[in-house]
């Protein structure tokens, strides 16, 4: 029988340890504990485990918070002067509501609570709120927030670059657009040998021309950090695709809990802590004269997970990458 939840993962692999004709003295938080040890090696390390995907975000600007709207509309591209602290920030857009003031980065000090900002080209002035009137976006941040779920990330894509010419503020003709409008009926009369060449030459000078941009990823703190100029490469609202890996969830992939190398090992690691509950007495002797050797089932334990987990180096990880060059 195909098993499909927690449940009947920790029934199977109790049942391997002969219950319910033997009394597996493990109690039920320990065996949950073990299948989480379980399913993390196996998220880890299983080439089932995880899964290439893509993950997207829209980049932020820094808010402040209004408590009101004293007159006139900003513009984008205002600059908003305080009238306190003479803070200078880009004013981008405002939320739905009217609530939230968007901007890419203090340019220039520190807002303080409660005082007025004004739009220089706009001359349109709001009051910043008083309390946790201020907080940070990406671009300030230099980072993206990524969810859990993510064991790794390999690159980020760039949009744009020596062949299509793209820049922040806007974008040329797109070359191979160009090359399609007005040579595409050459092609039809000739053999593909000049336009692979092209091609190849093109992807040449896009890697020579425009770098791969340099990450920085951990996986303990969930942020990505991108190193670039962040307010000269990116606009509030672009979106920054990277592409990454994530683990299989077994709450949405059931069949994950029937894996024939997951139900294996779980098995060995309740058979483990089995063992080491039962080495607390050893010597005793039950009724019966039977005596307790946890010793034994530990040890037993010890030998099948070397075992499985060798196994899963030979069978089922994934080999290393390699640079060459």
């Amino acid at each position: 029988m195909a098993l499909s939840s927690r449940t009947e993962l920790t029934e199977y692999c109790l049942r391997r340890l002969g219950h319910p004709v033997i009394e597996i003295n493990v109690e039920e938080g320990q065996v949950s504990d073990r299948v989480d040890d379980a399913l993390q090696f196996f998220q880890e390390y299983h080439f089932d485990g995880v899964e290439r995907t893509y993950v997207k975000h829209q980049v932020t600007g820094s808010s402040l918070k209004l408590s009101a709207n004293l007159g006139g509309n900003f513009v984008r591209g205002d600059i908003l002067t305080g009238g306190t602290s003479g803070a200078l920030s880009k004013f981008d857009s405002t939320d739905v509501t009217g609530q939230f003031l968007y901007f890419e980065n203090a340019q220039t000090g520190t807002y303080v609570a409660s005082e007025t900002v004004t739009g220089h080209l706009s001359g349109a002035t709001a009051t910043i709120a008083a309390n946790d009137f201020y907080q940070k976006g990406d671009i300030e941040n230099g980072y993206l927030p990524i969810g859990n779920g993510i064991i790794g990330i390999t690159k980020v894509f760039n949009f744009g670059g020596a062949a299509t010419n793209a820049t922040k503020d806007g974008q040329l003709f797109d070359l191979m657009y160009q090359f399609r409008m007005n040579d595409l009926y050459n092609l039809m009369g000739a053999d593909m040998i000049y336009y692979t060449m092209v091609r190849s030459h093109l992807s040449t000078l896009e890697q020579l021309l425009v770098s791969q941009r340099q990450i920085r990823w951990n996986r303990k703190t969930n942020r990505l950090y991108v190193d670039t100029d962040w307010d000269k490469t990116y606009n509030i609202g672009d979106f920054i695709v990277a592409e990454a890996y994530a683990i299989v969830d077994p709450a949405t992939y059931n069949e994950v809990y029937d894996d024939m190398f997951l139900k294996k090992y779980s098995t060995a690691l309740i058979k483990r802590q089995w063992g080491e509950n039962l080495k607390k007495f050893a010597g005793v002797q039950m009724p019966g004269g039977v005596t307790l050797n946890g010793e034994t089932i530990y040890n037993e334990a010890i030998r099948e997970i070397e075992q499985i987990e060798l196994e899963m180096q030979k069978k089922y990880e994934l080999p290393p990458s390699f640079m060459i060059g």
